[in-house]
């Protein structure tokens, strides 16, 4: 209690200690700040003065405080460094802020520059909207004037006439039947495509009666032939086979006749019907002699002329070959031009063996007046007499060794087997063929066996007798393939033959040999030979031969091409536009029916050549993509024409005849799937370009993940069937132009050389046209042919691993070319451009072109092709030799022409010219 009061009374107590310690405390915290403000202040002051004071010293050597000046302080070794830094910096920051104010000024100009040009770009678009506005008026009023001038036609509707009653005018007589009186073309419209209505001869009695194999070909052919229908009331034609019969079962002629006019579609008169008698042997009988054919076309190998109707009947070749194709292994080769016998004949006649043993009369008495009735004895000993002359040597037999063949009267029989007839027709020259001593027998069996032998081994026909009928004489020149001789020049005959030079022999021999391959070798031949001559007479187009279906295999694309340096320079040469309009195609070939009417001894009579493909043959083919191959010129205008060809705008435009036009990659792949897409990359912005068909031929799919180029066209992936080199030239429904280029995956080719490619092949159409040149050697001591790939000034083949070639020769190679080389290509894995190369020089007898004097073409870095191989030229050694036994000749052809640009990769300006030089 007591301390307690003494704090509430002020701390009074014990003598004043509290107040005295709050005093002092006050007392220390105030000196306190006192000395601080004292040290901090006056301290400072104090020394500098003090400092100051030194410095002013005399003795301007010991100053130590004083400021210094620049060079100075720049002695110490870092301190130079620094300042240096500072002076490089100081260098920088000035002529960046000089950029920086350049850099200012040029986008200030170029904003302006800017919206100069957004203002020419809104002009040029009114502009362009002015132009698209008159060329759709020009358009439109084009369109106008060709209505007004060419008045829109449509096809005609088809009429299909009463089955009844056809309203035909009768003839006098069934032997002067003629197309305008006996056959209905009402049943034939234009638009019909020729269907043809083909009896079962197995539901008929006589069918029994046939020979079997005869009626097996015939029945393998009908299920193949396009033209072919099973609807019997739409037929243009009805075709009925009723021969070769076989003598024991053959039905009596009235049977036949009931037979034939209690057919379904027989229609009282038989109009529209076609009776085929085919022969396989020489002793066929002509048994429809005695048989009323009503209005019914006959076809078969034996006329009198009585019973031919010229323009209406047809006489056939012999069907030897029934079932089976020609073995091009045992045809003899169409070289050495001249064999061991001048001519050759082997016969029997037994009127002229009688009047051979007569005193023949001398030239003076038949000159009197006193000709004698058959000329065959005349021959007999004309021949005779050439024979023991020993001028030349020759072969003639007037009597068999053998029992000789049956035949008709004054007919020449044929002697011995069908092998030894071949092997003496092998060894001659000509063969003669004498033809009935009855001038009423226009043409019989045995007669048209000579010739189909004859020609099957290149012995060329002599065919004594002027009024013969060959088979398919009204649309076959035989003057090209025979010599047609009249029996009174029999005496001529041996100077006749001896002065016919060795290139006609040959020219003779070769068409001969297209004229059995194309209507005489085989069943299917001869059933659409018949077809064709009929759908030839009543004007009806063709139909087309068919394309190959491109199954597309699905592929991603997308990925941005990229632009090969080596591809892009061109320098100032301007290869041509870019096609930024869809893909143009080549325009289809609307000549059918002009050319069924108006070119049918060309197309009949022609090997294969550039111009067509002998729509009339068996093959029937009307390409559809033929149009300028057949129609435009093909005249080498080696300056761009249209334009005047100056420099400028024989770049920028393809010029000549057909200034617009593009071409198709087609190339061959085996999994190589990087290859592949260099390769595409690689064609990116090439001019021209339609399409890229890239045929893949491996059982494997590309990749899933596998992301395409785009390279601005489309690029379609095929799939084959088989891996085969064949497919390479298949003529694919996705190839839409004429011109193919036919590329290897590994091919590098820059787009200047392909672009100059493109234009020759487009003046020289019919022509391979490429890159790589190869040539053929005869090898002396072998005996054979060769195949060459060293360097040469002169060359016979153009590789088609580079190389332009018309799609006409597609369906050629695919459907025409015989089968055996196909199969050679195939067995190989090899020779499918050097197959390409014979079939172009047989068809058009002249070399190919190499353009450029590059002699190899493949991409460096790509791996090894099967050319690396060294079975390769060993394979193609046999490949030639086996192609020239298959034509019978070698067709390939040297040269020494080759096309380079005079000014190729040369820089001029646009103004100079540019144009071809051939060297």
């Amino acid at each position: 209690m007591t301390g307690y009061t003494m704090l509430r009374n002020g701390g009074v107590g014990n003598g004043g200690q509290p107040w005295v310690l709050r005093w002092s405390s006050r007392i220390r915290l105030t000196w306190l700040s006192f000395t601080l403000f004292i040290i901090l202040v006056f301290f400072p002051l104090i020394a500098h003065y003090y400092l100051t004071t030194i410095d002013d010293a005399d003795d301007a050597g010991k100053r130590i405080f004083g400021p210094r000046t620049g060079n100075e302080l720049c002695e110490v070794k870092h301190v130079q460094d620094l300042c240096r830094i500072r002076e490089s910096v100081s260098e920088e920051l000035l002529q960046l802020e000089a950029k920086r104010q350049e850099l200012n000024s040029e986008i200030a100009k170029l904003n302006l520059k800017i919206e100069a040009c957004k203002k020419s770009i809104e002009n040029a678009k009114q502009d362009l909207l002015q132009l698209k506005n008159v060329i759709s008026q020009t358009e439109h009023s084009y369109k106008e004037l060709m209505a007004q001038n060419q008045p829109k036609l449509s096809l005609p509707i088809r009429l299909l006439p009463d089955k009844d009653e056809a309203n035909l005018p009768l003839p006098k007589s069934n032997r002067n039947c003629r197309l305008h009186n006996c056959f209905d073309y009402s049943r034939c419209p234009l638009t019909s495509g020729f269907p043809v209505y083909v009896y079962n001869s197995d539901q008929y009695p006589f069918g029994s009666s046939l020979d079997p194999l005869i009626r097996q070909a015939f029945e393998a052919t009908v299920r193949t032939n396009v033209y072919v229908t099973e609807n019997a009331n739409i037929a243009c034609v009805y075709i009925i086979l009723v021969g070769e019969m076989q003598d024991p079962i053959m039905p009596k002629p009235t049977e036949l006749e009931q037979q034939l006019h209690s057919l379904p579609y027989w229609r009282t008169d038989g109009h529209n019907h076609l009776i085929i008698n085919l022969s396989r042997k020489s002793e066929t009988q002509n048994f429809i002699y005695n048989i009323s054919t009503g209005r019914a076309m006959i076809a078969q190998s034996t006329f009198y002329d009585v019973q031919y109707r010229p323009g209406f009947d047809i006489v056939v070749s012999p069907l030897v070959h029934a079932m089976s194709e020609p073995n091009f292994l045992e045809i003899p080769p169409q070289v050495p031009v001249k064999r061991k016998y001048l001519f050759s004949f082997q016969g029997e006649k037994i009127e002229s063996l009688r009047s051979s043993l007569q005193e023949v009369r001398s030239f003076e008495e038949e000159i009197e007046g006193n000709a004698p009735a058959d000329y065959d004895d005349r021959i007999i000993t004309t021949l005779k007499a050439v024979q023991d002359s020993k001028l030349d040597f020759v072969l003639v037999e007037f009597t068999c060794k053998n029992q000789p063949k049956a035949s008709l009267p004054t007919e020449w029989a044929l002697c011995g087997e069908r092998d030894d007839r071949l092997e003496l027709l092998k060894l001659s020259t000509f063969a003669l063929i004498i033809t009935p001593g009855d001038t009423h027998l226009l043409i019989s069996a045995g007669c048209t066996m000579r010739l189909f032998e004859a020609l099957e081994v290149g012995a060329i026909p002599v065919i004594l007798g002027e009024q013969v009928q060959l088979p398919y004489h009204d649309v076959i020149r035989w003057n090209e393939a025979a010599l047609i001789i009249p029996k009174p020049r029999i005496t001529e005959v041996h100077f006749l033959l001896r002065s016919i030079s060795d290139n006609d022999l040959l020219t003779m021999r070769r068409q001969g040999r297209f004229l059995w391959e194309t209507y005489f070798s085989t069943s299917d031949n001869v059933f659409s030979t018949v077809l064709a001559i009929i759908r030839t007479r009543i004007q009806i187009p063709a139909a087309p031969i068919r394309e190959e279906t491109a199954v597309e295999i699905p592929h991603r694309s997308g990925k941005a091409a990229g632009t090969d340096p080596n591809m892009a320079d061109n320098g100032d040469l301007d290869l041509g536009p870019v096609e930024t309009e869809p893909p143009y195609a080549s325009p289809k070939y609307l000549r059918n029916f002009t050319l069924t009417a108006m070119d049918i001894y060309r197309n009949w009579n022609s090997a294969p050549g550039p111009f067509h493909l002998f729509p009339h043959t068996p093959f029937d083919p009307v390409l559809p993509s033929e149009a300028k191959f057949l129609g435009s010129g093909t005249g080498f205008r080696p300056i761009g024409g249209g334009a005047g060809g100056s420099g400028k705008e024989f770049q920028a435009a393809l010029g000549g005849n057909v200034p617009r036009e593009q071409f198709t990659v087609v190339m061959l792949t085996y999994e190589r799937e990087e290859v592949l897409m260099n390769s595409l990359e690689r064609l990116n912005g090439l001019p021209y370009l339609n399409k890229v068909v890239v045929v893949w031929n491996s059982p494997k799919l590309p990749s899933e993940d596998l992301l395409w180029p785009d390279i601005g066209v489309p690029i379609m992936v095929v799939r084959t069937e088989k891996n085969s080199l064949n497919n390479r030239f298949l003529p694919w429904d996705e190839i839409e132009t004429e011109a193919i280029l036919s590329i290897d995956d590994d091919a590098h080719l820059r787009h200047d050389e392909i672009m100059f490619g493109f234009r020759v092949w487009r003046e020289a159409r019919d022509r391979i046209v490429g890159f790589p040149g190869r040539y053929h050697a005869w090898d002396i001591p072998h005996q054979s042919w060769l195949y060459n790939s060293n360097y040469s000034c002169e060359l016979s083949m153009v590789l088609t691993g580079a190389a332009f070639f018309h799609k006409y020769y597609a369906y050629l190679y695919s459907y025409v070319m015989p089968q055996a080389i196909r199969d050679m290509v195939d067995e190989y894995i090899n020779c499918e451009d050097i197959a390409m190369n014979f079939l172009v020089s047989h068809i058009t007898r002249k070399p190919p072109i190499k353009v450029t004097s590059r002699w190899t073409f493949r991409c460096p870095g790509c791996p090894q092709a099967l050319s690396h191989d060294d079975s390769h030229f060993h394979e193609r050694h046999k490949c030639i030799n086996f192609f020239v036994k298959v034509y019978g000749y070698m067709p390939l052809l040297y040269t020494q022409f080759r096309v380079d640009s005079v000014l190729f990769k040369t820089r001029l300006p646009h103004d100079k010219t540019k144009c071809f030089k051939f060297i």
